[in-house]
């Protein structure tokens, strides 16, 4: 029975489930690609194709698991049995408040947890209509009631899980070993030939050739200023030549266009739209110059379209990382305490760097995707059938809308909080990368496993300390931005849960109030 008299609600859920969908892209999607892009493995474009493409794979193949957590297992959903549609008002809460809080925060560019903001809205709508007895403080299993998940948070870098599943097993190996297999019969030697070589001349293409790239004749001489390895560390000084430039009175001021370049910058990253902007994105093939027109005429409303969908790709995010703030502090001395390694070695860190990016995307896509639907799935159950339907899973549509809104976060505005992570901790290169993704990504794969909605956020920002502590100093990390991010973490729940109980609270005992069916 649809309860249609609710129909307001439903709307209502599903405008808010969207927006803290989008605010998932626009905010936690970073945390799987600011390593990729700020260690110049990727371009900024080809890190947004890769993370819709492995976000909403995510999304749709496993997202359901941990939603499931988000809807049954933090409130008693039983004690709404009376009053189904009880428990779809305080979802709606939750999601408001959720997106609400997120949305003032991916604004701030203040890199949050999404997990916990959702699971502030749903413990803060829970204590308003049912009191402090009706959350599930303790569960009978890991990841069932808030304290199992508090301490999932706390505990997840050292998260491990055994496979008891032997056929899993067998699969993993076999498609590890046919992947293995393909990759030293192509790629292998196309990049003997790329590194060791040096032959100038490669085209990604050649890799199709397998060994028979290796029967390429002699190298010819590059061109003069050709730079056939790229310099993962340009633009970032050795401690040595750090000192030796500041030790210098006389050092050379920055060039005019540089100060341009950093100008620009500021004026980005402040929300000013300078005339310089608007030439740059005149030159963009995908968003073109304005058209003639009024500013609604059919032609004018897709260009506007075009710059709003299409405006993050126009972002230099490795220069905006660049620009020192009160959060930055002296940010090229931080960089200068790292170590610099071969570049070549880097070149081919950076092809696992991709992998382990799109490996943690994909489980990023499975564990968050369910702050935004797992709410909504219980209110469009509620309000479809008038019944609580706790067991029943989350339909595939309710994913992929969640996928497609966490895509066009991503897209639109994904680049205002990548533009705080990555350079700005420490000094990202494709090596340090690799190992900061690939240490979330299995942190978040066995959380995922156990149904465990953790911070994703949390996991990335410990592996990057980690790697930036393994150069032997704590000088090489940034620790305002670590405060920055942990003050976010500290508030998230609870300012999402006041704000959720309090919308609960008023509703409910509003006068004149009925949720009669």
């Amino acid at each position: 029975m649809v309860l249609h008299q609710f129909d307001y609600l439903f709307a209502i859920g599903t405008i808010f489930a969207f927006l803290d969908a989008w605010n998932i892209g626009a905010n936690d999607v970073a945390n799987s690609w600011a390593t990729s892009v700020s260690s110049r493995s990727l371009k900024y474009w080809q890190a947004m194709v890769l993370a819709s493409i492995m976000e909403f794979g995510g999304s749709i193949g496993v997202g359901a698991r941990v939603a499931d957590t988000i809807r049954t297992k933090i409130v008693d959903v039983k004690q709404f049995s009376d009053n189904p549609a009880l428990l779809m008002l305080g979802m709606v809460c939750a999601i408001t408040a959720s997106s609400i809080y997120l949305t003032v925060a991916t604004r701030l560019g203040l890199p949050v947890s999404t997990t916990h903001s959702i699971m502030g809205g749903v413990i803060g709508m829970g204590i308003a209509a049912l009191g402090a007895d009706g959350i599930k403080w303790w569960g009978g299993d890991i990841n069932s009631g808030v304290v199992q998940i508090f301490l999932a948070w706390i505990i997840a870098p050292a998260l491990r899980i055994t496979l008891n599943d032997a056929e899993t097993a067998g699969v993993i190996v076999g498609v590890g070993a046919a992947v293995a297999l393909v990759i030293a019969a192509f790629f292998l030697p196309w990049l003997h030939r790329k590194v060791i070589k040096g032959d100038w001349e490669l085209q990604w293409w050649h890799v199709f050739q397998g060994p028979l790239v290796l029967r390429r004749g002699e190298v010819p001489p590059a061109p003069a200023g050709h730079q056939n390895i790229q310099n993962f560390y340009e633009g970032h000084k050795t401690l040595e030549e750090l000192e030796r430039e500041r030790a210098d009175p006389h050092r050379a001021t920055p060039s005019d266009e540089e100060s341009e370049a950093g100008k620009r910058g500021a004026e980005k990253e402040n929300g000013v739209l300078a005339a310089s902007t608007e030439v740059n994105e005149q030159k963009s093939t995908l968003i073109g110059p304005r058209p003639e027109g009024a500013a609604l005429h059919p032609a004018v409303l897709f260009w506007q379209f075009r710059r709003f969908f299409f405006r993050g790709i126009e972002q230099d995010v490795v220069s905006l990382q660049k620009k020192r703030n009160i959060l930055t502090g002296d940010l090229e001395m931080v960089h200068a305490h790292a170590r610099h390694y071969d570049n070549k070695a880097e070149y081919m860190y950076s092809f696992l760097q991709i992998m382990t990016a799109a490996t943690a995307s994909f489980t990023h896509g499975a564990n968050d995707v369910s702050n935004a639907v797992g709410p909504y799935a219980t209110i469009y159950y509620v309000w479809s059938t008038n019944d609580l339907k706790s067991k029943s899973p989350v339909p595939y549509w309710i994913l992929a809308f969640g996928g497609a809104a966490i895509v066009i976060g991503l897209w639109t505005y994904g680049y205002n909080i990548m533009r705080n992570l990555g350079n700005r901790i420490t000094l990202h290169s494709p090596s340090r990368g690799f190992s900061m993704e690939l240490g979330s990504a299995i942190t978040i794969i066995m959380a995922t496993r156990l149904k465990l909605p953790i911070s994703t956020t949390q996991c990335i920002s410990g592996a990057t300390v980690g790697v930036g502590l393994c150069n032997g100093t704590w000088r090489t990390i940034n620790w305002r931005m670590i405060a920055w991010i942990c003050f976010g973490w500290f508030i998230t729940l609870p300012v999402t849960g006041i704000i959720s109980g309090c919308l609960m609270g008023i509703i409910i005992n509003a006068p004149r109030w009925g949720l009669t069916y």
